[in-house]
């Protein structure tokens, strides 16, 4: 019996596939990929028992002078979609804030970010200045009303219980406030032809793996209604059938293996990649889903 999924409830599952980490190798170990009977979602199960060991010390990569520049330019799409959404806003609060770099970009009038590594919260302020805390965001010290933004990019996919930061979200957002996720879209077309191999599932790290009919239920059962879809980046999903294809040339998985993270076969593989990442987005099966909701 596995156990009850996250989105409704049901205990009963249908094999997939078992995976293992392909990109930061941090086990040897396999994980059983099942998909729910009762809406389709996708999991681990059971989950790692401990997650935290298979986040290595160069997760939280801050790139070199090159590295920022190229981050910056594929950053564009992230920052014009989340500044649209955050129309005469001010306060925001970014979700699973890594180094800070995101924030660093978007340049709010007030800006806090939080992230499950100590680590991570810590170069924030160091890199950045941008002000962070370590917490879950469910239990994080935040007032009811306190952002007129909140952004959660590629962070659902790494929680044991995606449904509890929504509710979360929904409670700390003003009135008027948004919510911006974004994570791999296990409906893409590169996830159907590279199987297990498709770098977006990420074993053990992620424990999840959704579709949009996913994100809608989860963002609806937490009070929101969905404004927009995106289905490309230009940071993430020409890079993602990259890694997929060639996991041992991505620059972060590289610099924690202690290896030069400056790849220019990586960025040639990337931008042969881009056609295909381009086309599969166009008739909405990008490997990303990126999202723009309000409170219903």
């Amino acid at each position: 019996m596995s156990s009850p999924c996250a989105l409704c409830g049901e205990s009963r599952s249908e094999p997939i596939c078992r995976l293992s980490d392909r990109l930061y190798r941090t086990t040897g170990e396999t994980f059983a990929l099942v998909s729910c009977r009762g809406c389709g979602l996708a999991r681990l199960d059971p989950p790692p028992a401990n997650p935290s060991l298979h986040y290595p010390a160069g997760y939280w990569h801050e790139p070199a002078a090159l590295e920022t520049i190229y981050r910056r330019l594929v950053l564009r799409d992230h920052v014009g979609f989340v500044r649209r959404a955050l129309g005469s806003g001010r306060r925001v609060l970014d979700v699973g804030c890594g180094s800070g770099f995101f924030l660093s970009e978007l340049r709010p009038a007030y800006a806090v970010g939080l992230d499950a590594s100590t680590r991570a919260a810590a170069l924030a302020w160091r890199r950045h200045r941008i002000p962070s805390l370590a917490a879950d965001l469910a239990r994080a010290p935040f007032s009811d009303g306190s952002f007129d933004l909140i952004t959660m990019f590629h962070v659902l996919e790494h929680l044991s219980d995606p449904p509890a930061y929504v509710r979360a979200a929904r409670r700390l957002l003003a009135s008027g406030g948004k919510l911006v996720v974004q994570t791999p879209n296990f409906d893409s077309w590169q996830c159907r032809v590279c199987g297990p191999r498709w770098i977006g599932l990420d074993a053990p790290r992620h424990l999840f793996d959704f579709r949009l009919a996913d994100l809608r239920r989860l963002l609806e059962a937490g009070g929101f209604r969905i404004l927009r879809v995106k289905h490309f980046s230009w940071r993430d999903n020409a890079a993602c059938l990259a890694t997929s294809l060639a996991p041992g040339l991505e620059p972060v998985a590289r610099s924690a293996r202690g290896l030069p993270s400056r790849n220019f076969s990586y960025l040639a593989l990337t931008l042969c990649a881009l056609p295909f990442a381009a086309m599969e987005a166009l008739f909405g099966h990008g490997a990303t889903v990126m999202i723009e909701a309000e409170p219903a």
